[in-house]
């Protein structure tokens, strides 16, 4: 049976920070609340203050769902085109995505790039055991001169190499065990519903993944797959040829701890969660086989090589306040030994306030903050584990 179903959305977009920017530096100085009306109407006048996004989405039947978008901003930037067709096989999902343009965040500066076109293909496996093998291949092809996007977080206009043009070839194979460790037998209350059900079993769990990953990049772009904190992994370049290949591997231990079902009122979840990740095996290994030798050899171990083995690691921490209401903090933590006074820090912490709707089992509005970029964001969000 034939399955067509068209979707259609229309957003629109109001820039409250530039909007208080441009009353504050105007010079105006309007006397009585008539004046402050009409100052206030003609800075809303300014098309900049003003974004409109429309969407389609087509069901193409049980399998294929095809997405256009298209985002327009004020006269003097050209609309945001994107198209993705999505193909679901039985064991792997197939996605090809178009950008024009298309815009990027440097993970690193938090600085965003607009990239005139890109485009993916991406091919993944598709597994739901939780100890289970996983491979990704994909490909990526962007063309044009990247330009930082107005909205910056430093001053820092090195252009990340992966936004740089050419073609890279990407692909990675890991390997997933998933360990429950306890499990709560306690009934749920009858007749009560939780107001989410993937945070309604009390639990505490760990998983962990290991794997390998591959890039062959050809143009601009083969920069990419150098390193720039000195530890390329396996790196090659052909000389005299825009082209490199790197490998490395990575690994990744998390680990869960929730009490309560979320179905009374107050304070009845407490959710916990902590990931270590290693992302260059070849950078971890090298430098603890130099702290092995020291150690061996009597000698005192450098800062260096002892922050070299530590992982990245995120914490989360959700506590329910009242109701269907949580507060949900994120970040990332870092380790600086060189600074014994204050060692740890926060990276990019985010703050945010959950709202459980109590449909479709597990869906919510969520409004976060994030002081470091200075970025509030209210959305809403469906089936998230």
């Amino acid at each position: 049976m034939a399955l067509f179903l068209l979707v259609l959305f229309l957003l629109g977009q109001f820039n409250l920070q530039r909007f208080v920017s441009s009353v504050k530096s105007s010079e105006e100085k309007p006397k009585g609340v008539s004046s402050w009306l009409k100052t206030f109407g003609r800075h809303l006048q300014q098309k900049s203050l003003y974004a409109l996004g429309f969407s389609s989405e087509f069901q193409l039947g049980e399998n294929d769902m095809l997405f256009f978008g298209l985002d327009a901003y004020d006269d003097n930037e050209k609309p945001r085109g994107k198209f993705v067709f999505h193909h679901k096989f039985p064991e792997h999902d197939l996605t090809v995505e178009a950008v024009s343009p298309g815009l990027f965040v440097d993970n690193n500066t938090g600085n965003y790039w607009d990239v005139p076109f890109s485009t993916a293909v991406d091919l993944a496996s598709v597994t739901t055991s939780d100890s289970s093998i996983a491979y990704h291949l994909s490909a990526h092809y962007t063309s044009g001169s990247p330009k930082q996007f107005q909205n910056i977080h430093n001053h820092n206009d090195r252009v990340p190499p992966s936004l740089l043009p050419g073609l890279a070839f990407k692909s990675a194979v890991s390997y997933r065990k998933k360990v429950g460790i306890w499990r709560s037998e306690a009934p749920k209350l009858k007749l009560v519903q939780p107001y989410d059900v993937f945070l309604s079993n009390p639990h505490v769990s760990a998983s962990g993944i290991i794997g390998a990953a591959s890039t062959a990049a050809f143009g601009d772009n083969s920069a990419r797959a150098q390193i720039e904190d000195g530890s390329p992994g396996y790196f090659l370049q052909v000389s005299g040829v825009k082209s490199s290949f790197l490998a490395d591997m990575f690994a990744s231990v998390s680990f869960t701890a929730q009490h309560g079902n979320f179905q009374k009122p107050f304070l009845d979840l407490t959710r916990f969660q902590a990931r270590l990740d290693f992302p260059s095996g070849f950078k971890f290994l090298s430098a603890a086989t130099g702290l092995t030798q020291d150690l061996l050899n009597s000698q005192k171990p450098s800062l260096e090589a002892v922050q070299a083995i530590l992982p990245n690691a995120t914490l989360s921490l959700q506590q329910q306040i009242v109701g269907p209401v949580s507060f949900r903090v994120d970040s990332g933590i870092k380790v600086d030994l060189k600074n014994p006074d204050w060692p740890i820090h926060a990276l990019e912490p985010v703050f945010a306030l959950e709202y459980a709707l109590q449909v479709l089992g597990s869906a919510k509005a969520v409004a976060w903050y994030c002081p470091k970029r200075q970025e509030f964001m209210a959305e809403l969000r469906f089936l998230e584990t």
